[in-house]
């Protein structure tokens, strides 16, 4: 008999039952099998770097200057806060202000972190509810922790003051566990943030503490949700979810990112191959049922199946799996990669002054729609603005570039070699195992092109990895000047012999034009790592304007042309014009800006809306309306008003 999933989730005290049960545990943590680099060791540059200014100057560089939530937060003994969950902007901030170096960011979350670590009490809390009656949920906590990590990481001179603190903490948050105290369902689901943060301390500062360090973990896992069940099969939601659906915390989009890193911080504690096995099972789930060709999957708050009008969550998008760096599954980064370069710039004006809470894959508007197609969210969800629905957008969508960024590289676990994960024009300085000081540069515009050079300088010899996408086609290497060989990657990464000295390397990876079947009868359109989408011609409308920063607004974009088209497939053309100064346009993700399309013989068809502000699904077999014309495709990225899932017909 199939059980319901109600049986999954059983009170505190039977986890806690169950845990003091446990026997045979193995008192270790079991090691990844790549590490990432410390904060600050990996740069971004080229048209990336000029990504992370622009972010830099619009909203999130500035939102500590005039956004109440952030300006007044009750973190740093304000009045201000929007949730007993006291979920602070200090993870986000920490790694744009160091990246983006913005001495305005760093001052800042250095005074905020100086603030909580002062003021933190004599039991060991710490955070906003210390000489307040406010409640005491341990899940805020994690990620200030977070941020307080990536900065001991760039400056460890912080590192006593900051392992003091945090075992003070973890001492407090053990004895809580036991007795049942500090949790609640946005902690029972996000636990192995905190876990996270304990195998930090195990692997860098365990300072004799490595039984408290385990038994903190296990309490986490026992008084959480078993994700190893929520992914399995016979009870994952193949359709849609509501908020009605019992136990309905667990197929919240962004509670499901968490979900999915639970397994591979479990299985460092358990030692147990399922966990892994679950992990990756649990992820191509997702993204059968519910996943995007944008690279991400479907939640407007609760999983929404493949419909394209339903919508993605923004603080979805900036949620990264540390998946590859326990399992080594090249599949991981991949999809990664596709969401930094496909779903995060869609979600944001150019400008980066304005966000969305949702993005549709066909979005025909993006105003304040009544009816809308969001069963959990408010009419304005899908608007460009400072804090449309939600305001933890608003905190957390800083962190998506800026993170992206500080695991593109990886060493092997015995520090011996250094991987490039994601691909992009990056600069990583590192010291590798026997002292061996290695400096890698890439240059490249990629996505936005096929080639990537790359040069290494070190010490001494070493193998270098660089990852090779599963879309490449006929991909080469050309090393050091020689003839270009094919590219022969073993799990996803090529070896490339570093000698001592400077070694170069030309990458090209070509990719086809592909299709992929999405509902109704529809396609999506993808070369390489971007997909394509037709960017609807938008009217905008200012909603609103902030009083103290007149730059945040509210933006409603209005199509000006028509979008009910169905494409012929078979006479997609990719169009490729580098520009000549080898600069890309700043910024380069918004309408007509990138260097690459694609063009399409297309006909107008009825294509119906459904209340007056987004569309309907695809039609199934559309009869054309009108005569066939060429119309043009663009990196989805870089639309705001689009059609992503096209019905398809045959051109005479």
């Amino acid at each position: 008999m199939v059980r319901t999933f109600a049986s999954l989730l059983l009170p505190i005290s039977a986890f806690l039952s169950a845990a003091e049960g446990q026997t045979g545990r193995q008192p270790t943590v079991a090691p990844k099998q790549y590490l990432s680099l410390p904060l600050g060791s990996i740069r971004p540059t080229g048209w990336l770097y000029d990504q992370l200014i622009v972010q830099t100057n619009g909203l999130a560089g500035h939102e500590h200057e005039f956004y109440d939530y952030v300006s007044e937060t009750d973190w740093m003994g304000g009045p201000s806060y929007y949730s007993s969950l006291e979920e602070g902007e200090f993870n986000a901030m920490v790694p744009n202000g160091i990246l983006a170096n913005n001495s305005g960011i760093i001052e800042r979350t250095q005074e905020f972190l100086d603030y909580v670590l002062a003021h933190q009490d004599s039991t060991g809390w710490m955070g906003p509810e210390v000489n307040t009656t406010k409640p005491r949920y341990l899940w805020g906590r994690y990620p200030f922790m977070f941020g307080a990590i990536q900065m001991v990481e760039y400056n460890p001179d912080l590192t006593d003051q900051v392992v003091d603190a945090f075992y003070k903490f973890v001492t407090l948050a053990n004895q809580m566990l036991h007795n049942g105290e500090g949790v609640e369902a946005w902690t029972q689901t996000r636990w192995e943030d905190f876990v996270m943060t304990l195998q930090w301390l195990y692997d860098f500062h365990p300072n004799g503490n490595e039984a408290l360090l385990i038994d903190t973990m296990e309490q986490l896992k026992y008084t959480g949700v078993p994700w190893e069940e929520v992914f399995e099969a016979q009870y994952f939601p193949t359709i849609a979810t509501l908020s009605q659906v019992l136990c309905y915390r667990q197929w919240h989009g962004v509670n499901m990112a968490e979900g999915l890193k639970a397994l591979p911080a479990t299985y460092r504690f358990t030692h147990n191959q399922s966990d892994l096995d679950r992990a990756s099972e649990g992820w191509d789930l997702l993204f059968q049922y519910h996943g995007r060709p944008s690279g991400i999957y479907a939640a407007d708050e609760y999983l929404a199946g493949l419909e394209a009008a339903r919508g993605t969550e923004l603080c979805l998008v900036v949620v990264r799996s540390y998946l590859y760096q326990v399992i080594g599954d090249p599949k991981y980064v991949d999809r990664v990669e596709r969401i930094a370069y496909n779903a995060l710039p869609a979600e944001l004006t150019g400008d980066f002054w304005s966000r969305q809470y949702l993005q549709q894959q066909n979005q025909i508007a993006a105003k304040n729609m009544t009816p809308n197609p969001f069963p959990n969210d408010g009419p304005y969800s899908n608007v460009f603005g400072l804090e449309p629905n939600y305001p933890c957008c608003t905190v957390n969508h800083p962190q998506g570039w800026p993170k992206f960024i500080t695991n593109a590289f990886v060493t092997t676990a015995d520090q011996s070699s250094l991987a490039q994960v994601y691909l992009g024009p990056f600069q990583t300085k590192t010291t590798l195992a026997a002292e061996n000081p290695v400096t890698v540069t890439v240059n490249t515009i990629y996505p936005f092109s096929d080639t990537l050079n790359t040069t290494i300088t070190a010490a001494k010899a070493f193998t270098y990895y660089v990852r090779i996408p599963s879309w490449v086609v006929n991909g080469t290497i050309s090393i050091n000047g020689g003839t270009p060989s094919a590219v022969s990657p073993t799990n996803g990464l090529q070896a490339v012999q570093v000698e001592a000295g400077t070694t170069t390397f030309v990458l090209d990876l070509p990719a086809e034009i592909t299709t992929e079947n999405r509902p109704h009868g529809s396609i999506a359109v993808h070369r390489g790592p971007l997909h394509y989408a037709f960017d609807i011609p938008r009217t905008s409308k200012i909603l609103t304007q902030n009083g103290e920063q007149p730059l945040a607004k509210d933006l409603e974009f209005d199509a000006s042309t028509a979008w009910e088209y169905a494409i012929d497939p078979s006479t997609l053309q990719f169009v490729s014009k580098p520009p000549a100064s080898g600069t890309l346009p700043s910024p380069v993700f918004d309408s007509g800006l990138p260097p690459l399309s694609m063009t399409v013989t297309a006909c107008p068809i009825d294509w119906p809306v459904a209340g007056s502000t987004f569309a309907a699904s695809p039609p199934t077999q559309p009869t054309c309306t009108g005569a066939q014309k060429t119309i043009t495709l663009t990196p989805y990225g870089a639309t705001k008003l689009r059609i992503g899932e096209f019905p398809v017909f045959t051109a005479k």
